[in-house]
């Protein structure tokens, strides 16, 4: 499969390939050049956030801080 580079040094991954890796606007690709080839790597991003999602599902939070303030009290 070809792609042509623009003038402005930009190359469009053709479809059937951004489907095949799930590649979607904004994706970050690694780039590095191994002798006379250029690798592209999709990078997966996920911001601190969505890291977390789902990890506390079972846990009531407010619970355990008014236990631990409780604790806090009694202890003066």
């Amino acid at each position: 499969m070809f792609v042509r580079l623009s003038s402005k040094g930009q190359l469009i991954i053709p479809k059937a390939i951004r489907s095949a890796l799930g590649l979607r606007p904004g994706a970050h690709l690694h780039i590095e050049v191994v002798r006379d080839r250029i690798i592209l790597e999709p990078v997966a991003t996920v911001s601190p956030i969505e890291a977390l999602y789902g990890q506390y599902v079972d846990c009531d939070l407010i619970a355990a801080l008014e236990e631990e303030h409780r604790q806090e009290l009694q202890n003066g």
